[in-house]
């Protein structure tokens, strides 16, 4: 046998397939020892399991050996299984092209790996042959042959199809990937149909009549459960194509008893999967095209909304075609939903006007719907840009802090009220400072050096930034306060001047507030005054709960901003 062109770069490695899954190394060793100059063995085991793939690799000294392995060992049983033993290609390329690579059917049982690669042999060299089996050793009927040129592959197609091979005539031909046989055309040949919606009256024998008028019938069945019982469908196998085509142009949609007939086609369960597929994603792209630039998406929205106050709330911006507030199994509201308007422009203009504004005490988030495959490529973006030391704010970052998970439009400038409030809420021993998320149209008088990524969502900004005990302003978002001692940061003189003994404690807590909302208290003397006194009733109410344990553990407190 000669060594293949287009195999490893090393001419003495080996492929062995069909490996029992209890084959060791060195059993591979003992059995490709006494062939020659043999250099190592390796069986390919998955990674996590150990269990063997059923396939290994063998590496010789020389060609010559390698070879003469190949001759001495193919289909040589080895733990009662016959192993496989061909030329290693480790070109994927190669592997894969499928050129030279026929499949054979209609095989006799008679035909085994020996005999199957004896018959094609003379046509050319072959890089690999198999007949499939079934666990217990008998032939399937068909297999593969793969020759090192396509010259010698249809000269084998030109003499052996068609041709007898102990009583069986054989099907020879080119091998098809299956994706490639799933892509059926209008001209495709075929010889089975499918019938469906059969009367339970009609019998296998009427059926027989009226479909052998259009040519020779090979097989007719109706499906029947176990008691006989018809299931209203079955199968006619033709013996021309050209029959099976008139038949089914003749029958399909003729009045058959009590109910109009089906026929069309038989197709494979992949084939039939592949073509509802196709169906489901052209449909899907052309609600897409449709309802492009009509769809805004909203989110954080308090629980207590309803969908009729959620239309009325946008429909000040439009006329809404179709509303959807997303709901749990329970009937809860997730917080999020979907609004659809008739014109872009309409859409555009709730973007514009709601994006912000307070709806039930939170700020809602609003922007148009994006599919998601394109918010994962603008996260992957802006992830690129991050790792490749971008500086400056991300172009789909909008101001009021929230995550880029949905583009607005840009210039989107919030309509808010010029003074928000915040609201403070106890929890237990451990008082959780809660502002009520109002954005600030107010821009910063400072800008960041970067805009941090953050693929696991605001959610987690908030606990990270919850996790603070005052020492370090919050990071993240777009308007990231720099870090400097806490005597020194701005403000802290004056909540130091009104109730010196509780600076740091208080300084951290305003610091867990927003960046925007820190400014306007920077802003007004009154609204600082308001908050220390605020914070100051948190802190005296956590402190007279904590009176009656015996010790303890003094620590700043930490906050919470609720923030979409």
């Amino acid at each position: 046998m000669a060594v293949p062109q287009n195999v490893a770069s090393s001419p003495a490695s080996l492929y062995v397939g069909d490996l029992h899954t209890e084959v060791t190394d060195g059993q591979l060793f003992d059995v490709f020892f006494p062939v020659g100059n043999l250099v190592s063995v390796r069986v390919c085991r998955d990674s996590s399991s150990g269990r063997s793939l059923g396939y290994g690799y063998v590496n010789f000294g020389t060609a010559d050996d390698a070879n003469r392995a190949i001759e001495t060992m193919n289909h040589s049983p080895l733990n009662g299984k016959a192993i496989r033993v061909m030329w290693s290609r480790r070109d994927p390329n190669a592997r894969g092209s499928g050129i030279g690579n026929l499949f054979v059917k209609n095989m006799s049982d008679s035909i085994d790996n020996v005999k199957f690669r004896d018959m094609f042999s003379k046509f050319g060299n072959i890089l690999s042959s198999k007949v499939e089996m079934s666990p217990d050793g008998k032939s399937k009927g068909y297999g593969f042959v793969q020759f090192e040129s396509e010259e010698s592959a249809n000269a084998a197609i030109s003499e052996l199809h068609g041709c007898t091979v102990d009583g069986k005539q054989l099907y020879v031909s080119n091998h098809q990937k299956k994706s490639e046989r799933l892509m059926t055309t209008p001209d495709a040949k075929y010889t089975n149909l499918y019938m469906k919606n059969i009367d339970p009256d009609i019998t296998e024998e009427v059926l027989l009549g009226k479909f052998s008028e259009f040519g020779k019938i090979c097989n007719l069945v109706i499906s029947k459960d176990g008691n006989g019982t018809s299931q209203g469908f079955g199968f006619v196998n033709f013996d021309s194509p050209d029959d099976a085509k008139r038949a089914m142009e003749a029958m399909n949609g003729k009045q058959l008893g009590s109910k109009v007939l089906y026929v069309a086609r038989a197709q494979k369960k992949a084939e039939r999967e592949q073509l509802l597929q196709n169906q489901y994603d052209e449909r899907r792209n052309e609600q897409i095209q449709k309802y492009k630039g009509l769809n805004v998406y909203v989110k954080n929205i308090n629980d207590d909304v309803t969908v009729e106050e959620l239309r009325e709330h946008f429909g000040q911006c439009g006329i809404i075609t179709s509303l959807k507030l997303v709901q749990d199994e329970k009937g809860i509201s997730k917080g999020f939903g979907f609004v659809c308007f008739s014109t872009p422009e309409e859409a555009s203009r709730a973007v514009h006007t709601l994006h912000g504004s307070m709806f039930h005490r939170k700020p809602l988030y609003v922007a148009l719907a994006q599919r998601k495959e394109e918010r994962r490529a603008m996260l992957q973006l802006q992830y690129a840009q991050h790792n490749a030391g971008f500086s400056g704010p991300s172009p789909a970052v909008i101001q009021a802090g929230y995550q880029p998970l949905y583009y607005s439009p840009p210039g989107v400038i919030p309509q808010i009220p010029s003074q928000p409030r915040l609201m403070y809420e106890t929890y237990g021993m451990r008082p959780g400072w809660r502002g009520n998320g109002y954005a600030s149209s107010v821009r910063p008088a400072f800008q960041p050096n970067s805009v941090p990524m953050n693929p696991n969502g605001s959610r987690q900004h908030r606990q990270n930034r919850g996790r603070m005990n005052g020492h370090m302003p919050p990071q993240g978002g777009g308007n990231s306060v720099q870090s400097m001692p806490l005597g020194q940061h701005p403000g802290s003189q004056g909540v130091g001047n009104q109730q010196p003994e509780l600076a740091a404690k208080i300084t951290g807590m305003l610091l867990e507030m927003d960046n925007s909302e820190l400014l306007l208290l920077l802003e007004s003397p009154e609204s600082m005054a308001a908050k220390v006194h605020e914070a100051l009733q948190v802190l005296k109410l956590s402190q007279s709960k904590a009176a009656d344990q015996e010790s303890l553990h003094p620590r700043y407190l930490a906050a919470e901003v609720i923030v979409s």
